[in-house]
């Protein structure tokens, strides 16, 4: 009896949530709405790109021109939409990404989740047992033995590799395993990325849009209420008359 009651209690709450005209409340609601409409496209983008996250932004130079900062990247698993190529790999097979060879693939730097991914180009893959002599065709002064197996990566407007370079807060990127990799770039579009940049901006905006707007129309409801009533008061003075 207990639970019915409970149950009951819970639908009461509920349907004077989805019809009370109370201000707050409707902007709960609408908040919880534009929540629900962005957590659907997370997990339709989930189920599509079967990675987490499913976009990212570019934040920095190092791919320019073929990627730009605010540039939004849709990421896919490695192995999804095409098979994956390293700048070696597609220069034989003649398959172009992005305007130059190999795959462009988003990677957590020696495995670290502390800092933002690097997107940068899949050059080489490295084994321990087989020193590099040359590197997206540039040959080296002298051979490159990896401490573990792993990817190149190389920023297209970057001077060298990823791993004969040191990054504040990381280092030296290792070659990169395959775990580290989030996924790979499936394409960009331009601009839209400057809105993940300043999200805390937007939603702040948005937010006071929509609390001035829900003043506005309880303001305009209130005017009204206040005209009928003043209508209402003066017929009412004229019948008595």
């Amino acid at each position: 009896m207990a639970d019915k009651e409970k149950s009951r209690d819970i639908r009461t709450l509920i349907a004077q949530f989805r019809t009370s005209d109370n201000w707050v409340v409707s902007l709960a609601r609408d908040l919880l709405w534009v929540a629900g409409v962005v957590g659907t496209i997370a997990l339709i983008l989930f189920l599509v790109c079967g990675t987490w996250p499913a976009v990212v932004t570019i934040e920095s130079g190092s791919m320019t021109p073929n990627m730009n900062i605010g540039d939004l990247v849709v990421v896919v698993q490695k192995d999804r939409y095409g098979e994956f190529m390293t700048w070696e790999q597609g220069k034989q097979a003649n398959v172009t990404r992005f305007n130059s060879y190999g795959d462009v693939i988003i990677y957590k730097p020696n495995g670290m989740t502390s800092v933002h991914p690097i997107i940068h180009r899949a050059v080489a893959y490295a084994t321990t047992t087989t020193p590099l002599t040359e590197i997206r065709g540039n040959q080296l002064k002298e051979n490159y033995t990896v401490a573990h197996d792993g990817y190149i990566t190389w920023g297209d407007n970057n001077p060298i590799p990823d791993q004969f370079a040191s990054y504040e807060g990381i280092g030296t990127p290792e070659p990169v395993k395959d775990e580290w990799i989030v996924g790979k770039a499936l394409f960009t579009i331009p601009l839209v990325g400057y809105l993940p940049l300043h999200i805390v901006d937007v939603v702040i905006v948005v937010v006071v849009i929509m609390i001035l707007h829900e003043l506005y129309l309880r303001s305009r409801e209130n005017k009204g209420t206040e005209e009928t009533g003043g209508k209402q008061k003066k017929k009412a003075g004229k019948k008595k008359n």
